[in-house]
């Protein structure tokens, strides 16, 4: 039976990037279900089909899975190419992974997704600093110790996923990354980040609380999204 997936708003879910990339780049078959952000606090629409009240959930038969690395988990018990074989690599994988999805709240809360702007930023917290110096760390770390051209080696994985969208934080806001910018280029050119980029742009809805969280975060300096 094929699963379905069911996601946000291509321009500001970074939370459902990540499974959707991940079973896009390894050609795990799925239907996309897309449930739009309309307002502020969707949680009980949401609650009417995931139990968090939340995107990403996986659908697989009458089996419910959520959460982005609750998927990645049951993904990887089922398909082979969610971690990387070498077992140094597959614990480092595993470790960054879960360090995003447990960590980097200044990042999150400071610099949200927004696949479609460019933004100049308001001068960062010392709790944002730190968190782009750790993952300027993660990058440099990864691809000297595995040789890339992926996080962990010479094949895209759950870490790549995991990372993906803060690629695109790394992009809208400018943030400096070192040699780590090599992988965000490569990540960015991915077909299937250009594919979720392609749909995020054509999208014709804006989410106001969404919108407010990008003008606090800064300036806009350039919008490339369809104008409603």
């Amino acid at each position: 039976m094929r699963y379905t997936l069911i996601t946000a708003n291509r321009n500001y879910s970074s939370w459902s990037l990540r499974p959707w990339l991940l079973m896009k780049a390894l050609g795990i078959p799925f239907d996309d279900r897309l449930e739009q952000f309309s307002k502020p606090d969707n949680y009980e629409d949401f609650r009417l089909f995931s139990p968090t009240g939340q995107v990403p959930l996986l659908i697989d038969g009458e089996r419910r899975v959520w959460d982005s690395l609750g998927i990645t988990l049951y993904l990887a018990d089922r398909h082979g190419g969610i971690w990387p074989e070498d077992q140094d690599a597959q614990a480092f994988a595993q470790c960054i992974v879960a360090e995003m999805h447990g960590g980097f709240g200044a990042l999150r809360n400071d610099c949200t997704m927004n696949v479609g702007v460019r933004v100049e930023p308001k001068p960062m917290s010392q709790a944002l600093q730190r968190n782009v110096v750790r993952v300027q760390e993660i990058f440099e770390e990864a691809l000297l110790r595995f040789g890339g051209p992926w996080l962990a080696g010479p094949s895209f994985t759950a870490a790549d996923a995991f990372y993906a969208p803060v690629a695109y934080r790394i992009r809208t806001y400018g943030l400096k990354v070192g040699r780590g910018a090599e992988w965000v280029e490569r990540i960015i050119a991915h077909p299937a980040m250009k594919d979720w980029e392609t749909q995020a742009l054509a999208e014709e809805w804006r989410e106001e609380s969404h919108e407010a969280e990008l003008r606090e975060a800064g300036t806009i300096t350039q919008d490339f999204r369809n104008a409603r």
